[in-house]
């Protein structure tokens, strides 16, 4: 029966980090597996569909070892999207087959910290991914996409006045009080002023910048924001769903005064940790609800 060799396997784990690493970093799963898809040239038995998941084999592996390199502490996982880290950068320099063997090692090493008992030595042949656990992988990634999408694609329709209020919502959510929102027709200047108390009187004073579109925020409206901080103690936030350019995010770390920065992947991580901390009112501009279901196995 053919089977697929270690090299392929680590051709395939080493194709799709390169295209996480070409898209700056970051992606979301679905276009891992799309871009991987068009990247590599399979054979009839790595296109052939599997009889009880209906998966295709390829898929199937990828999804399999896509495990052992975030053991390698390679790649993180979250919310359906793959972020390859300075160490799985790094191993994009190995050859397929030293890229596999190092991946596999780190995560026989994972997993006999995690399962002492557990054998430390390669199974011998090719470990065959088992269809339930492989399903249930991506079923839940998959889950995480659509949902994920949904929120951006709602978040993607708010008028520019509309993302201001979600983002002083989840500032009230995290503990905050908003006194000043900016009305409409304001251009420029501050958007949201929040504190930690009622009145005011206690630091950090938060001044935040909104900004709604797909452009990505400058290092100048970065070093703008900087300039609105005149109190001792103010810090600055700039939340952009647009994303910010390199050099903005090098403006960020590098300021002398205390500036953060929040795109639109983290507007809906803070969204979701706080959600159960929001009063209705705000909850119903962006409302959510759980759904449990099978989580995949992430030891095998």
């Amino acid at each position: 029966m053919p089977k697929i060799a270690y090299e392929r396997i680590g051709e395939y784990v080493r194709t799709a980090l390169q295209i996480v690493s070409d898209s700056g970093g970051a992606l979301r799963s679905r276009e891992v597996f799309r871009q991987t898809g068009q990247r590599l040239v399979f054979n009839d038995y790595e296109t052939e569909l599997l009889e009880k998941s209906g998966l295709v084999r390829w898929t199937s592996f990828l999804s399999f070892y896509s495990i052992y390199a975030v053991k390698a502490g390679w790649i993180v996982k979250n919310a359906g999207i793959w972020h390859i880290t300075p160490e799985g950068e790094s191993a994009l320099k190995l050859s397929e087959i030293n890229f596999y063997e190092e991946m596999a090692s780190k995560y026989r090493e994972w997993k006999q910290n995690q399962l002492p008992d557990s054998p430390s030595e390669e199974p011998e042949g090719i470990e065959e991914p088992e269809e339930g656990d492989v399903s249930r992988q991506l079923t839940y990634e998959q889950a995480e996409n659509t949902a994920v999408a949904e929120i951006e694609s709602f978040i993607g329709n708010c008028g520019p006045y509309e993302f201001q209020e979600l983002v002083a919502a989840l500032l009230r959510g995290m503990g905050y009080y908003t006194p000043f929102i900016a009305p409409k027709g304001r251009d420029g200047g501050v958007d949201i002023l929040a504190y930690s108390d009622p009145l005011g009187t206690v630091a950090p004073r938060i001044v935040v910048q909104v900004k709604h579109r797909q452009q990505k925020a400058t290092v100048q409206e970065i070093r703008e924001l900087s300039g609105l901080l005149q109190r001792d103690g103010d810090t600055g936030l700039f939340v952009s769903s647009g994303g910010f350019t390199t050099e903005a995010e090098r403006e960020v770390k590098g300021s002398r005064q205390h500036i953060e920065n929040m795109d639109l992947e983290k507007f809906i991580g803070f969204w979701k940790n706080h959600y159960g901390s929001m009063k209705e009112e705000d909850k119903a501009l962006l409302p959510l609800r759980n759904i449990m279901f099978l989580a995949p196995t992430q030891s095998s």
